[in-house]
């Protein structure tokens, strides 16, 4: 069995990290702490979608995730993929000045290109990761902001 299928079948955090590859390990372990240590209170740790989730949880927001009501709303998610360290933040999608933001600082402390798709940061190289910064992403919403910021993207648009 390969280290992607054990993974994916990870029940708990622990699980996840212990089934991960040596040469990502160290990496993952410290941007989960980064995570741990910044996140506003109200986000809950869980095994979503196959990856370290960082949710709001169904005793804060019992309507769930839109998609799929079962699962609670997703926030942020943490994988390692094939060629890379997935940091994926759903604040970084729905919160445009945030985005200019985090765009903004990335290009001003860190040497490398910024590998980035809509709510996806791409790690390749696990020496680079401006652990700093990702701290101070995860102070930037609180779970009441995020979820107010949710509701009102779910909103009918007037046209």
């Amino acid at each position: 069995m390969d280290s992607e299928m054990q993974i994916k079948e990870a029940k708990t955090p622990q699980e996840y990290l212990e089934n991960l590859p040596a040469s990502r390990r160290e990496a993952v372990e410290k941007l989960r702490t980064v995570i741990l240590e910044n996140l506003p209170d109200g986000f809950e740790e869980v095994i979503s979608y196959g990856m370290l989730g960082y949710v709001v949880p169904h005793t804060l927001y019992p309507a769930g995730y839109h998609v799929n009501p079962k699962e609670p709303l997703p926030f942020i998610n943490l994988a390692s993929q094939k060629q890379h360290i997935a940091f994926y933040h759903m604040g970084i999608y729905a919160f445009p000045d945030l985005l200019l933001w985090f765009e903004k600082e990335y290009a001003a402390r860190v040497v490398s290109k910024l590998d980035m798709g809509k709510s996806c940061i791409r790690f390749k190289k696990m020496d680079a990761i401006p652990y700093d910064l990702i701290a101070e992403l995860c102070r930037k919403i609180t779970v009441e902001q995020y979820i107010s910021l949710y509701e009102e993207s779910r909103k009918p648009q007037r046209r």
